[in-house]
């Protein structure tokens, strides 16, 4: 069994006095290992402009933006995007990327949304809400930018991969709760100490649905073909059938 992880960094077992998930230090070297990696750029992002399917003309929230790639493709397929991110520095990247016309505004998905009810008929979170302690208030604020009938595409990290990958490196997680975990990233010559919170398949949908969404798709999506190629070191344990690796979850939701 193939485990795959955004960012194979170290554990590291206690929090330091560094400040966390610092992007804005290692925003350079983040966007360049997101544009060509295995997980996001050939995983991850290509996943979730499937299960978007046909944006045109759609109201989109790009929760999460950082540098700007998946707000990119929605716009090149028609969509009108908007972009946040708790990182002034990841927008500054965004902004290289899409322009200075790009709606994009500094904002945290810990509070307010500075947008009225019913502004969006999708929201995308992509690989952010794992950041949060309680999803609580910040899934109040996107059912309340979504319009009736509207939807929340999420990624998140795979709550069973996580705790495969700790049991593998010989510690015994408990799955069955909500839990903190630190790494430290070392992009672009910059070091910073991100903070994750992991949490069991049940305590995701409990939240979903608690927060007035219903939950139409949970995805364990394949990898693009290319990817074969590209990354044959990486793909080398999966044999030749198979398509699917343990990385992400991904949930479609729809606003009640």
């Amino acid at each position: 069994m193939a485990c795959m992880s955004a960012t194979p960094e170290k554990h590291v077992e206690a929090p330091s006095s560094s400040r966390f998930n610092d992007y804005d230090r290692i925003a350079e070297g983040y966007t360049a290992e997101n544009e060509t990696s295995l997980v996001n750029a050939y995983y991850e992002r290509p996943a979730m402009l499937e299960l978007a399917g046909d944006v045109t003309g759609r109201r989109i929230l790009d929760a999460g933006c950082g540098s700007g790639p998946l707000f990119s493709a929605l716009r090149d397929r028609g969509a009108i995007v908007t972009g946040i991110d708790a990182s002034a520095g990841m927008l500054e990247m965004a902004r290289r990327r899409l322009g200075a016309d790009a709606d994009l505004r500094v904002a945290d998905l810990a509070g307010p949304l500075p947008f009225p009810d019913d502004a969006f008929d999708d929201v995308i979170a992509s690989l952010v809400l794992h950041y949060l302690q309680d999803w609580g208030p910040t899934l109040a604020e996107l059912r309340r930018v979504l319009r009736p009938g509207g939807r929340l595409l999420i990624s998140v990290d795979h709550p069973f991969v996580i705790t495969l990958m700790r049991h593998m490196a010989g510690e015994k997680p408990s799955y069955f709760g909500t839990r903190n975990r630190i790494e430290e990233w070392t992009m672009g010559g910059q070091t910073a100490q991100m903070s994750f919170w992991d949490r069991p398949l049940h305590a995701m949908t409990e939240a979903f649905t608690t927060a007035g969404f219903r939950i139409s798709v949970i995805s364990e999506p394949p990898f693009v073909p290319e990817a074969r190629e590209l990354f044959p070191e990486e793909l080398r344990e999966i044999e030749p059938t198979r398509t699917r690796f343990l990385s992400f979850l991904f949930f479609v939701l729809e606003a009640n």
